[in-house]
């Protein structure tokens, strides 16, 4: 749209929230590329938490994570998903909807090797989402993948990435009086993107 410039100039909306994320990046403290992710269960009932959004494509955000986990075994009952980035140092926030895709080949093993080797071995360790006695059997655990994986564990076949590819995007930012600025982005799922302007 005309108005459409300054901060949400762009021809795809995962432009501008690669530039969005860049600028987090300088300004927010903590974990500028964590997401609330949601998703739902068998009975529909939500379910939300904070994860890392590790990549920005060309045409969706990828996450990683213990294909164990309650989020993973919601993933897989409903391949649907969104989340919410929000930047109180900027003022802004994003907010994705759409489809989920499992990343668990040559990216997922690129992206696990670049971690430190505690999380390697953490992940290894650590039966996500499930009951643990104590954090004591954790650390055993810990040791013991230690001992068996060394300095060279591989990336485990129970964890890897989910790729969210988006229908709806929206880019909100702050406005004097609660009149914030809203732009919509809908995938007509033909490859071709709509804008509309939202009402704060």
């Amino acid at each position: 749209m005309s108005d459409r410039t300054g901060i949400f100039a762009g021809d795809t909306p995962f432009e501008i929230a690669r530039r969005w994320l860049a600028e987090a990046e300088a300004s927010e403290p903590n974990d500028p590329n964590a997401i609330a992710l949601a998703t739902s269960d068998a009975d529909g009932l939500p379910n939300v938490r904070m994860v890392l959004l590790k990549e920005i494509e060309d045409d969706a955000f990828v996450f990683y994570t213990n294909y164990g986990s309650a989020k993973a075994a919601e993933l897989e009952l409903n391949a649907q998903a969104a989340f919410v980035m929000h930047w109180k140092s900027l003022r802004r926030q994003i907010r994705v909807r759409g489809r989920i895709e499992r990343e668990d080949g040559p990216q997922a093993d690129e992206y696990f090797a670049s971690r430190s080797l505690k999380s390697r071995l953490g992940a290894w360790a650590s039966h996500q989402s499930q009951p643990l006695a104590s954090r004591k059997t954790l650390m055993a655990e810990v040791a013991k993948v230690t001992a068996k994986y060394g300095t060279t564990p591989p990336r485990p076949p129970f964890w890897g990435g989910y790729r969210l590819r988006p229908v709806e995007v929206e880019f909100w930012a702050d406005g004097a009086f609660r009149l914030h600025d809203r732009f919509q982005w809908r995938n007509d799922m033909g490859g071709n993107w709509q804008t509309v302007r939202l009402s704060p």
